[in-house]
């Protein structure tokens, strides 16, 4: 019997560059709990038109922390540092109503007596995801610090860039004079003060940040088996954190893309023409990191179609305004269709080989090796992946003359013998159907998989080895 198979390679949908912001595949509950959602409107709500800039003034807290002390007077330090700023903030004895910020102030505490108890530092754990050029010896001297610096900025949203840049640079000064750790309270992360330098100070080009390097990508697994995503860290510039749910972790790149991109347009000022749409063109872009990436493939080759709402706040999202991007600008019978079609239209699909053979014994024999760890990946699935990781499947569907086209699937749900998942590639020969769509597929009938790791390791594709290698009948 002649057969129309995929290869699995490349396995993304798209290639594209990442800069500091790439995603963080966290669990759901490893997020930091708040108290309440913020005041926001009705989740769903088409976002207005004009400048997503909040309206009030801008808020941002940093600290500097101890281990075991500071090698100058922290207060000092600031109040020197700041007599030789220009266009310094203005140094309060508190911190102002919202209603009373006119000029850019600052408060700062130096706490040296409960930060144990209430601003402790990161504890081990975080410190190796979001600790950044930390060493093990600091991390475990971080764990008994007692002695904080915490500087709140407050300034007119009008300002928030050139306020904002101010507010890192002094913060870097202080943390340099005084040999401390620098943590943002927005994005939960802490920086040796060259780290700082590199990531938050010396990005900005044209008086413009390079997003990316000011915020980080929270990426978890929700209940229903699918990722979403939320940028922590906009607040500081008064703009709308963004979010993308209900997407596949084989996605994780292009939308990670996709976020950073139009977080970008917003730091440069872009306005919401229509209610609830915005054009995204990578092209258009100040920052070059987006606008011209190292990976070609990665560029941008037309306007990305969002729809934009106000986003539904869950625990552990940043207390600030939410803009979910939604896909449904672009065709398709579901929402993961929408975001392939979006994904593909915007950066261009991947190559998607495609091979005719007839099963012969190797391929067969191979086809039987990796059967065999179905049921154990199936196991697998129902115990739970980890953040980041994925299963595809290669499963038959017929095509026009009543052949069978053999095309993966990224696994979202597995009872059984019932798979649901994402179809992942375009199929050639079988009509009415499209790459990105969701469809049930049956554990007796696939012929193949892969495992993919979070770290990139990859286990399976067993027939593709035999393809790749030239083993195959061809047709």
């Amino acid at each position: 019997m002649r057969i129309l198979l995929k290869l699995s390679r490349p396995l993304v949908l798209v290639a594209l560059l990442l800069n500091a912001s790439a995603f963080v595949p966290l669990p759901a509950l490893a997020q930091t709990p708040q108290a309440a959602a913020p005041t926001a409107p009705k989740p769903g709500t088409p976002v207005p038109t004009g400048s997503p800039l909040q309206a009030g003034p801008v808020h941002a807290q940093f600290a500097i922390y101890y281990a075991p002390r500071p090698k100058a007077d922290p207060m000092a330090t600031l109040r020197s540092r700041l007599a030789k700023l220009g266009d310094a903030p203005r140094l309060l004895a508190s911190m102002p109503k919202p209603s009373e910020v006119s000029v850019p102030v600052l408060f700062a505490n130096w706490n040296t007596t409960t930060v144990q108890q209430t601003y402790r530092a990161p504890e081990m754990e975080m410190l190796q995801r979001f600790g950044h050029g930390i060493t093990r010896e600091q991390a475990e001297a971080l764990q008994g610090s007692s002695q904080a610096l915490i500087v709140d900025f407050a300034h007119p949203s009008k300002l928030a860039l050139p306020a904002m840049r101010k507010a890192l640079e002094l913060t870097l000064q202080v943390a340099r004079d005084t040999n401390g750790f620098v943590w943002d309270e927005e994005t939960r992360e802490l920086f040796t003060p060259d780290e700082w330098q590199k990531q938050r100070v010396d990005s900005w080009a044209g008086g413009i940040p390079d997003i990316a390097s000011q915020i980080v990508i929270h990426a978890y697994q929700a209940d229903n088996k699918l990722a979403r995503a939320i940028t922590l860290g906009m607040g500081k510039f008064g703009l709308p954190d963004v979010v993308v749910s209900q997407f596949s972790w084989s996605m994780n790149r292009p939308m990670g893309t996709l976020v950073n991109g139009f977080a970008q347009a917003m730091v440069e000022g872009a306005q919401i023409a229509r209610p609830g749409q915005f054009d995204l063109d990578l092209r258009t872009l100040k920052q070059g990191g987006l606008r011209d990436p190292k990976d070609k493939e990665a560029k941008g080759t037309t306007p990305a179609r969002l729809s934009l709402v106000a986003g539904t706040w869950e625990s552990g999202d940043p207390r600030n305004r939410l803009y979910e991007i939604g896909f449904d600008r672009y065709p398709g019978p579901d929402r993961s269709a929408q975001q392939v079609a979006l994904l593909k239209s915007t950066f261009g699909a991947a190559d998607d080989s495609v091979s005719r053979i007839k099963h012969n014994e190797e391929i067969l024999a191979a086809s039987k090796l990796a059967r065999a760890q179905l049921s154990a990946l199936r196991d697998a699935f129902a115990k739970g992946l980890a953040p980041g990781e994925y299963i595809l499947v290669k499963a038959p569907f017929i095509t026009r003359s009543g052949g069978n086209e053999w095309m993966w699937v990224e696994v979202t749900g597995w009872k059984g013998d019932a798979i649901d998942g994402m179809l992942k590639n375009e199929p050639v020969e079988v009509a009415g159907l499209h790459a990105g769509q969701m469809v049930k597929v049956s554990q007796a009938k696939v012929f193949d998989y892969v495992r993919r790791y979070a770290d990139g390791r990859e286990e399976g594709n067993e027939t593709g080895k035999v393809i790749e290698r030239g083993g195959a009948g061809k047709r």
